[in-house]
């Protein structure tokens, strides 16, 4: 049997020791799980961002050529990140708009998953293609949510993928709660009314992709005026720990996982 599921405390997190937040570009967690790093944060959780893309094709200045705006994307999201109260932020090499799911890209992040040790992932669905206000979901964010699904479960917690890494003394790794952000369906939702401030102060480090921030400011003081809750809405998807089973019995709960999910339908 798995470990017990983790229980939601009041501000509807878990209370885990670190999470993982993985996703394509700079400003990507900012937008997606701003409020919700904040939280994460306050509440004494280690939050580490990791950006896949090198964020290469986020301007249309031709002035701006490619080596700098790739310097400056990364200066904005060490100090967005610093602003959320996050550890710190990585950053790999592959280039914007470019993200394919294979396998030195899954490798690379059951790594980091497995060096980091988070209990809690959170990156983007890749199902949500589009949205109702009309914007084309970036074929980077629904790759990178594909991506992550497959290195948390199976790759991060088997030993037999990736071999390299055992060598490297990275061990399998049990992420217990995988978050999936602005989802197609959601089943959970985080209240981020006390961090909003924090995650617009930390939308506007990013000056290369909203300027001096006019428009932002009024888009946010407009939420506040309708007297909405500031949601941010999730796929929550409760993967437990490790199986626990003594030395005669096989592990069950990958056969388990899938019976349950057979009557499912």
């Amino acid at each position: 049997m798995a470990e017990e599921r983790l229980e939601l405390n009041e501000r509807g997190l878990p209370p885990v020791r670190r999470a993982l937040v993985i996703m394509a570009h700079p400003d990507d967690p900012e937008f997606f799980v701003g409020g919700t790093i904040g939280l994460l944060a306050e509440q004494g959780t280690e939050v580490r961002v990791l950006l896949v893309t090198d964020g290469s094709k986020g301007s249309d200045d031709r002035a701006l050529s490619t080596r700098e705006l790739i310097r400056l994307r990364r200066e904005e999201q060490r100090e967005a990140t610093r602003r959320l109260g996050a550890l710190d932020v990585i950053f790999f090499d592959y280039p914007d708009g470019e993200l394919r799911h294979e396998p030195n890209v899954l490798r690379d992040v059951v790594r980091e998953l497995r060096r980091f040790q988070p209990e809690m992932v959170l990156t983007n669905d890749p199902q949500r293609f589009y949205y109702e206000s009309g914007y084309i979901n970036h074929t980077d964010h629904r790759t990178i949510g594909a991506i992550v699904i497959d290195a948390v479960f199976p790759a991060a917690r088997n030993f037999r993928y990736f071999p390299a890494l055992l060598e490297e003394g990275f061990e399998p790794w049990y992420v217990r709660e995988l978050w999936l952000a602005a989802p197609l369906e959601a089943n959970h939702e985080v209240n981020t009314d006390t961090t909003a401030e924090t995650r617009l102060q930390a939308i506007l480090a990013h000056t290369s992709q909203v300027g001096d921030g006019t428009w932002i400011r009024e888009r946010f003081a407009e939420m506040r005026e309708k007297g909405e809750p500031l949601l941010e809405k999730f796929k929550r998807i409760e993967l437990g720990g490790p199986p626990q089973q003594s030395d005669e019995e096989p592990p069950k709960d990958h056969a388990e996982a899938k019976l349950e999910a057979s009557e499912e339908g």
